[in-house]
């Protein structure tokens, strides 16, 4: 049975498994982004967040999802190359995976669950959807797309001073 975040394992942009558990002891901000989507200049503040606080322990997750809008088109290597270039992302991202439905990513499934969403509702309605994980890998808190990534300054303090 799987508890956690670090249960699961994803590929990153090389295609190689991933296995989250390297991440344990850290604070995780998983998101599911995408390259042309009204919200992808949060990659931005996302980056910058990363920059600031992942010496005290904090690792940003991307995970691109072509399911709204058709907002993330592009293979592996065109995903890399746009967020280093416009956002100089340099935050893990992963292969593109679907979020919702029968073949949403297994790790997606348990976010949902963990954290619902406005009136519990499950599925995420679009990109740029966000979940802060504690440093034991239980979700914490389950943000909406329109919130920036620096509205929840204050929550990963907390979570980095556990």
């Amino acid at each position: 049975m799987i508890h956690n975040v670090f249960d699961y394992t994803a590929n990153g942009l090389d295609g190689k498994p991933v296995h989250l558990s390297r991440y344990r002891g850290h604070v995780l901000l998983i998101v599911n982004t995408a390259s042309a989507c009204g919200y992808t200049p949060q990659y931005q503040g996302l980056e910058q967040i990363y920059k600031e606080e992942a010496a005290r322990g904090l690792v940003v997750l991307g995970f691109p999802c072509n399911q709204f809008g058709r907002q993330e088109p592009g293979d592996s290597a065109e995903i890399g190359a746009f967020c280093e270039k416009n956002y100089g992302v340099t935050f893990p991202l992963f292969e593109k995976i679907d979020v919702n439905g029968l073949d949403a990513h297994p790790l997606f499934k348990h976010l949902e669950h963990a954290a619902p969403g406005v009136l519990g509702t499950e599925f995420i309605k679009w990109n740029f959807t966000k979940f802060l994980i504690r440093k034991n890998g239980t979700v914490f808190k389950r943000y909406a797309p329109a919130t920036k990534p620096e509205e929840m300054r204050a929550d990963i303090a907390t979570l980095l001073a556990e």
